[in-house]
């Protein structure tokens, strides 16, 4: 059974945690998350599944007046192409259109098929492009697609 609950102060750890091991070249930090949790307009989910105790995903927003912007979404590597991602940003679209957002923004990287996938399946729309914004470790940094969505 898949849990979805609002991600606290107290799972900065966790949360870290996770990141870290989706975006092993960029982790945030548990004081990037703190920070950004007690931000203005700033919240987010955590999701689990049955009786684990790790997260097995995670997305963090930001509301501001009608806009929203997805900050990070991701899910355990292990546990990819399970529905995670979807379940998170399907909750996320509800939450934020509730609150009166009314435009979704969010980032992803160029050669992330599996996640652009997922976007144009929730129908985000790329509308501009940031060149070298993803570091890539050793690698050659990725370019960065600004995606958008009205929301209902």
């Amino acid at each position: 059974m898949r849990t979805i609950r609002p991600l606290y102060l107290e799972d900065v750890t966790a949360a870290a945690d996770l990141h870290a091991k989706a975006f092993p070249d960029d982790p945030w930090s548990q004081d990037a998350f703190a920070s950004l949790l007690q931000s203005p307009g700033v919240g987010g989910w955590i999701l689990f599944f049955g009786a684990d105790e790790e997260p097995t995903g995670l997305l963090l927003a930001r509301h501001v007046a009608e806009e929203a912007e997805i900050l990070t979404l991701c899910s355990h590597p292990s546990r990819q192409r399970q529905g995670i991602a979807s379940a998170l940003l399907g909750k996320a679209i509800t939450s934020l259109a509730a609150l009166g957002a009314q435009r979704l923004f969010l980032e992803v990287a160029e050669d992330n098929q599996a996640a652009r996938l997922l976007y144009q399946r929730f129908g985000l729309q790329e509308i501009a492009r940031r060149p070298g914004y993803y570091r890539r470790g050793e690698g050659a940094p990725a370019t960065a697609l600004l995606l958008v969505r009205n929301l209902p």
